[in-house]
């Protein structure tokens, strides 16, 4: 088994699905170990290295949080199965995303860096980046950043691209409250449903954002996904919520609040995960050299539809593009996997890119 393998396998091993403790104790004591960086820890179990120096600095992202497992994932004792068959890694995170994880260990400990060179992985991606959230309050603030997230099979299939911009996501509620009545005398209250509908429509009538990102046009998306209200087949309800799923892009956001002009209306935003954009059209174009490099397929600059902790590295001021092995639809499925070829390949490309930029 190739190190790269045996080191994804270590790591995914680690159940991190409710506690990333004991993936953060292995990615430090293998920094540690295995290089002269200088490793930190923060408390909320972020793990960074930095090594090398320059005008400049390059970070290598990931996160070694998980999504819970399915039944299949997990063995009598709790621990992740993993299994290799056919040149793939099976198990909970192989995909999302500790084999990126470990290829860009490995290639932070090969690389003779141009700049300073930067490995983060964070905790809590998967909880709405509060890790890279907490991070970027703490001042962490690299020049550059390549996500290790899914980026293969976008432009062809097993093709590993380079994503220039990805989606955002805001999760919102629609408040109707009313006045309630005995269903035999409707007018005696004010239907709370009735309002929420009219809210909805609001809503269906709104034009989705969109913008260009190098050239690539990116478009988002308004939707109404749950719907919940009324207490009892004879009431007139008093309350209704509508849950609104929106795909942001970047610097747009589709107007919302225009459903508040329905009288008994609110709008509340639960959850705000943002786009992210590539501004560095150089830095972009360099991680494609790189990704042309290191396979026979030829890449190309794509968008993602999926929010990652690039987006708000984006927001700080870091710009960023998404390169990894996972594929459309792999992650977070009962039957998880990644090709350790494609693995290989993120590493190279890793490892390239940290040797090139920043150009001198």
């Amino acid at each position: 088994m190739s190190s790269l393998a045996s080191l994804t396998r270590d790591l995914v091993s680690i159940p991190s699905h409710e506690d990333e403790s004991a993936a953060g104790d292995f990615v430090e004591s293998w920094l540690r170990d295995h290089t002269d960086a200088a490793v930190t820890r923060d408390d909320r179990g972020n793990v960074t290295a930095r090594r090398g120096d320059g005008d400049a600095s390059l970070a290598l992202v990931g996160h070694h949080d998980v999504v819970p497992p399915d039944e299949s994932q997990v063995d009598a004792d709790g621990g992740y199965v993993v299994e290799e068959r056919d040149g793939r890694l099976h198990g909970r995170g192989t995909a999302d995303m500790k084999g990126c994880v470990a290829a860009a260990m490995l290639a932070f400990r090969d690389a003779d860096p141009a700049g300073e060179l930067v490995f983060a992985s964070f905790v809590g991606e998967e909880q709405g980046g509060v890790g890279c959230q907490a991070a970027i309050e703490d001042g962490f603030a690299p020049d550059y950043a390549v996500v290790g997230e899914g980026s293969t099979g976008y432009s062809a299939g097993g093709v590993t691209d380079v994503a220039v911009a990805h989606k955002g996501r805001r999760g919102s509620t629609l408040v109707a409250e009313g006045a309630a009545a005995h269903a035999s005398e409707p007018d005696a209250g004010e239907n709370a449903i009735y309002r929420a509908t009219d809210a909805v429509d609001v809503v269906r009538d709104l034009d989705f954002p969109e913008t260009t990102v190098l050239g690539h046009d990116l478009r988002g998306s308004v939707a109404v996904t749950e719907i919940e209200g009324g207490s009892a087949w004879n009431v007139i309800p008093e309350r209704c919520a509508v849950t609104v799923d929106e795909r942001t892009v970047p610097g747009e956001r589709a107007p919302l609040s225009r459903a508040e002009a329905v009288d008994g209306v609110t709008w509340r935003v639960d959850q705000d995960l943002p786009p992210m954009a590539c501004g560095d059209a150089d830095f972009a174009d360099a991680l494609l050299d790189a990704a042309a490099g290191a396979q026979d397929g030829t890449p190309e600059h794509v968008v993602k539809p999926h929010a990652t902790d690039a987006g708000w590295l984006a927001q700080a001021g870091t710009d960023c593009v998404v390169v990894g092995a996972a594929e459309p639809g792999e992650a977070h499925t009962a039957d998880e996997s990644v090709s350790v070829a494609v693995l290989g390949r993120c590493r190279e490309v890793y490892e390239r890119v940290a040797e090139t930029w920043p150009p001198a």
